[in-house]
């Protein structure tokens, strides 16, 4: 199965930009569902964006709709996500996910296959 690799995470200050990367180890733009998951200590993981193969929809977060940017590099086999005017409730760490394509990319608990994560913080 296909395995996913985190970087791109940092600190900033709020109203800053970061841009993640997950690094693919095949293909995923037919095969693959994949998204944007974070989490907090004593919280639960939460889906940030979910985006369907072969140029399908992406669906985002309420809390990120606006400021987040999904896409995929095809060529580098690589997701990212562009984020944009950070607030301090955005501090998480965060993972790329992908799971084999289905009738539904949307269920944050239908994904199994799961990259390191990679640490974001935003200072006020």
């Amino acid at each position: 199965q296909v395995q996913l690799v985190e970087s791109g995470g940092g600190s900033v200050q709020a109203g800053g930009s970061l841009r993640l990367s997950c690094a693919t180890s095949e293909y995923t733009g037919t095969n693959y569902c994949v998204a944007w998951f974070r989490q907090t200590p004593g919280k639960e993981r939460e889906g940030v964006v979910f985006n369907k193969p072969g140029g399908g929809s992406t669906v985002y977060a309420d809390s990120v709709k606006g400021r987040f940017t999904f896409s995929r590099d095809t060529a580098k086999n690589t997701l990212y996500l562009q984020m944009n005017n950070l607030k301090p409730d955005d501090t998480a760490i965060y993972y790329c996910a992908a799971r084999r394509y289905g009738p539904d990319c949307w269920t944050p608990q239908t994904y199994n296959i799961w990259g390191q994560g990679t640490q974001v913080t935003v200072s006020s």
